[in-house]
């Protein structure tokens, strides 16, 4: 399980918003250096993003909550959105330029064919199976985020 730690910002109804910041997670990773996360961390100065999931814990606005996704659920939704439009643009390239004959143009209809083809299925696959690539309210955190206790051991 994959967490993240934020606080909720507002509730409609049976559904929270979540604000939650990045630059946290990039310290402390061992491939800080090279990985694309830190570079988009950086890039937009940390800023906060807000995640609506449905409200399981009854968290009220104010509050600091975790968050959570299953390893096989990300997993599953990074290939479905990535691998499955670049395997189809790949796939259609070869077939239109096999088919034709070697004509470049026909691998470029192809190319745009499997991709936009691509995104059709991944966004229908989705759809269908709402709900299992979403995150998760874990847990209300009862100690706010940065306010942990402080332990001296100067003694």
């Amino acid at each position: 399980m994959i967490t993240e730690t934020g606080k909720v910002v507002a509730v409609t109804g049976e559904h929270a918003w979540v604000q939650t910041i990045r630059t946290s997670a990039c310290q402390s990773c061992a491939a800080r250096n090279g990985c694309g996360q830190k570079v988009l961390a950086t890039a937009t100065g940390g800023r906060a993003n807000q995640v609506r999931v449905f409200n399981s814990v009854n968290a009220r606005v104010g509050e600091d909550v975790t968050l959570g996704i299953d390893e096989s659920a990300l997993l599953g939704a990074s290939l479905l959105v990535y691998a499955l439009p670049l395997l189809l643009l790949v796939g259609l390239s070869m077939a239109g330029h096999h088919m034709s004959g070697g004509n470049d143009l026909a691998a470029m209809t192809g190319a745009v064919a499997g991709l936009a083809s691509g995104f059709i299925i991944s966004r229908k696959l989705q759809r269908r199976n709402a709900g299992t690539y979403e995150p998760r309210l874990l847990r209300i955190n009862r100690i706010p985020i940065g306010a942990a206790s402080h332990t001296d051991f100067s003694t």
